[in-house]
């Protein structure tokens, strides 16, 4: 039998699966569904955990609908091998590409929402904590106020500094100045910009992957009888530049740089990447939006008014289909310029979920787009997660109402 690590030293992932065995000793889960006029193996197991502790600290960046990069860790190190080529489609905070290249790959991704590569690109090439203590310095502090009304979420002499920042990161990305110093800087700002603790540069709000309407903060201030105090941004972007780097060893700095280098981070449709050649994609690790049950457009606004975008066209952008069949129809776009791009032996992992609560799985409408596209199904993995806690947050048992597996289809490519 097969425990813990992942290897597939007979190109089987069949047998792999079949007989993994979890770190608590429980072996797979084997059975066979139907789906459309198919019948495909579903393998249930805990097949990696998600520990905090497990994941480099690299990929601790907020982002709405992101999984944990136990997921692709455990696709990328059973099917590819270092210099492989890793894509994803719709790379959201970029945690299939991060892990890549953590783990000696060459990446691809794309991304229809340009907020992707703003958080994306400067992790693969980490600064040193007092070339950032520098280039902050040179920095000025004291600037204007905003030009929207952000009173509700800083106070007034942090809104200053928050402005002074975005002045300089949009000034020098415009006459093409930025270096990856400058990106990082702006990296790190754009996911400090709120959330629900001191270590964020507003008062409390939502969790730090959505940001609430300036109307809804007022009500959360009034409730909780808060004013914005002071946050000193330099010093919240040193304190996470140091957190984000805690964990990297020197070889996985020299891996990221290297796959940064030749890293290929496009904005985009993922229906169409005419800039990404035929056949040169091992392994796709993605998961793509789910009908509209997340709201990209309205949980980024602030993030993209510091970065000078316009929330309204970048959400015009993003595919937020109404119902699965509708879905289906773009999935199977998708599908086939993915199946264009994945070389021969190639593997696409698709990450779906339990939409409008479970009463929709969506592999019932992935299956067939990436047969109809050229791949063979390899079957439906749910890794089956332990929690042990609550969500305080959402106020609701995770094993009772939230998320609690991840359901991937794998797609071959013969």
């Amino acid at each position: 039998m097969v425990s813990g690590t992942s290897s597939l030293p007979d190109n089987n992932p069949a047998r792999y699966l079949r007989t993994f065995v979890s770190e608590a000793a429980c072996p797979t889960d084997c059975t066979d569904i139907v789906i459309g006029a198919v019948t495909i193996p579903k393998y249930t197991n805990e097949f990696w955990t998600s520990r905090q502790r497990q994941a480099s600290s690299l990929h601790e960046i907020s982002y709405r609908a992101c999984f944990k990069p136990q997921l692709p860790r455990f696709f990328i190190d059973l099917l590819t091998r270092k210099g492989d080529t890793v894509y994803d489609p719709f790379s959201g905070r970029g945690t299939t590409v991060i892990e890549a290249g953590l783990r000696g790959r060459n990446v691809l991704a794309n991304d229809a929402n340009p907020l992707s590569r703003i958080i994306t690109e400067p992790r693969f090439f980490p600064p040193d904590l007092p070339v950032v203590e520098k280039r902050l310095a040179s920095i000025p502090r004291d600037t204007g106020m905003a030009s929207i009304d952000l009173s509700m979420f800083y106070h007034p002499d942090t809104e200053k500094e928050i402005v002074a920042l975005r002045e300089y990161i949009i000034r020098k990305r415009a006459d093409r100045r930025d270096d990856m110093i400058d990106r990082w800087i702006a990296m790190v700002a754009t996911n400090r910009l709120t959330g629900h603790s001191k270590g964020f540069f507003s008062v409390y709000t939502l969790p730090p992957n959505q940001a609430v309407s300036q109307q809804s903060q007022h009500r959360i201030n009034r409730k909780l009888r808060q004013t914005p105090e002071y946050r000193d941004t330099h010093r919240i972007i040193l304190n996470k530049t140091k957190s984000l780097l805690r964990s990297l060893s020197p070889a996985e700095k020299a891996n990221l740089k290297q796959a940064g280098k030749k890293a290929r981070l496009l904005t985009g449709d993922a229906r169409s990447t005419p800039e990404i050649p035929d056949s040169g994609v091992q392994l796709t690790v993605t998961s793509p939006p789910f009908l509209d049950i997340v709201q990209y457009r309205e949980d980024n606004w602030l993030r993209c008014w510091f970065n000078g975008f316009d929330e309204k066209v970048i959400g015009d952008q993003i595919t937020m289909a109404r119902n699965p069949t509708e879905w289906s129809g773009v999935m199977s776009a998708v599908f086939r310029e993915l199946f264009r791009v994945t070389r021969s032996g190639g593997y696409v992992a698709f990450e779906v979920g339990e939409v409008r609560k479970r009463t929709i799985q969506l592999e019932d409408y992935v299956v067939s787009p990436g047969i109809s596209a050229g791949f063979t199904c390899k079957g439906v993995l749910i890794n089956q997660q332990i929690f042990t806690k609550t969500s305080n947050i959402w106020g609701v048992d995770n094993m009772a109402s939230g998320t609690n597996t991840n359901r991937i289809v794998l797609f071959h490519k013969s």
